[in-house]
């Protein structure tokens, strides 16, 4: 199973506008390069810092979102740091994913909340719950470029990155969706 990477969105402050980018420096520990959460600012940036690393989020998914609601909601509206299509982003919670060279770990997954509907204006918190996408911690650093594979990576590729696996490895949180 693989997916790519379509677009990358980040911005330097809590609320201010999603900037596109072609590429951009993941940072291991912190998350993407000039982001909100890794220069430790986004609007929930007191929440464990694993989980506001990096956000990523289905294109078709948002495209299904805007069309039930019937609002031009698009990628970037999203607040989600990487969109993709092709991979089932709920299956990478609590597994080992690689972004091109990129080593991430699905942490949890990522229902909108209001703040969401104060930016945009749109009532997008209930069509969004199961279709927000997924958040992730940054475990090997490197570039994300538009066009990059989004693949599952075995523990034993993990491990021999530097990840922790086994007893060490990381525990997913699990965010009960709305039926």
């Amino acid at each position: 199973m693989t997916g790519s990477v379509l677009e990358i969105w980040t911005t330097p402050a809590a609320a201010a506008p999603m900037v596109r980018s072609a590429s951009v420096q993941a940072l291991a520990g912190v998350g993407l390069a000039g982001d909100r959460y890794a220069l430790g600012g986004g609007t929930w940036a007191s929440y464990p810092l694993q989980e506001k690393q990096v956000t990523l989020i289905d294109a078709d998914e948002v495209a299904a979102v805007a069309a039930d609601v019937g609002v031009p909601l698009t990628p970037g509206l999203t607040r989600r740091n990487v969109v993709t299509r092709g991979i089932a982003l709920p299956s990478l919670v609590g597994a080992y994913f690689a972004v091109g060279e990129v080593l991430l770990f699905g942490t949890k997954r990522c229902p909108p909340c209001t703040h969401l509907e104060r930016l945009t204006g749109w009532k997008l918190v209930k069509a969004l719950a199961a279709r927000g996408g997924v958040n992730a911690a940054v475990f090997g650093g490197g570039t994300v470029r538009e066009g990059d594979v989004v693949r599952l990576v075995t523990d034993d590729e993990a491990a021999g990155r530097g990840a922790p696996v086994g007893a060490d490895r990381p525990v997913p949180r699990i965010v009960a969706l709305p039926d």
